[in-house]
């Protein structure tokens, strides 16, 4: 499919599924737009990319759908000189959202294969304000701690205490928070003198976080 084929189906995305539904963010549109979701997915799905819903990655997991990618990242309230923590890299779609906004990402998969080829994959797409780390997301990244905003993509049925202090105060976490089995809530929570206040943004469904958090349902 030709670039400008795909620029089209972006910009109808961004127009129908996103903007449409209610992000207004002019930052997160504008990255929406920008971002080629095409070359996050196997060739046999290029096709598909620009639909409004998740697409499978292998190991299991998926690429989330476009407007959940904006809803959450819109929610984060992101400054150009933020430092985001993002745990479950999958595909690396997120991590170059995130990339196109912030000054620096810091995004860590628990599935080998996974991070590697997201490794790569935003290596040669030229996102050089990223660090890809193979770890079990649940214990964060305490060396570059403490994080502007942290963003978990998979389902967990708590806010694992590592990432509440490595996250700064004042700091936003975002979190599909509930039943790993089922449908989870869309949580935003913002951190007030080590405390948690938090703001529930709707039904979601994640594939869940798996490693120790797993231990702890």
């Amino acid at each position: 499919m030709a670039a400008d084929l795909y620029a089209q189906k972006r910009q109808m995305m961004v127009d129908k599924d996103i903007k449409g539904r209610g992000v207004k963010d002019k930052k997160v549109l504008e990255v929406m737009g920008k971002v080629q979701r095409h070359l996050f997915v196997d060739e046999h799905l290029k096709e598909k990319a620009y639909a409004d819903h998740p697409l499978p990655i292998g190991e299991g997991q998926t690429i989330s759908q476009p407007y959940v990618v904006a809803l959450m990242t819109e929610a984060l309230r992101l400054k150009n000189t933020d430092r985001v923590l993002e745990i479950g890299t999958g595909s690396g779609y997120q991590a170059a959202v995130l990339a196109e906004i912030v000054k620096e990402v810091y995004t860590i998969e628990v599935r080998k294969s996974l991070t590697d080829m997201a490794t790569k994959r935003l290596i040669d797409l030229g996102y050089r304000n990223v660090k890809v780390k193979h770890a079990d997301g649940y214990f964060g990244w305490e060396e570059y701690a403490p994080f502007d905003a942290i963003i978990i993509t998979a389902a967990a049925n708590h806010i694992p205490p590592a990432l509440i202090k490595q996250l700064k105060e004042g700091g936003r976490l975002i979190v599909p928070l509930g039943s790993t089995v089922y449908y989870q809530t869309l949580t935003l929570a913002t951190k007030k003198k080590g405390e948690l206040n938090v703001e529930q943004m709707g039904s979601v469904a994640f594939v869940p976080m798996i490693g120790e958090a797993q231990k702890k349902r």
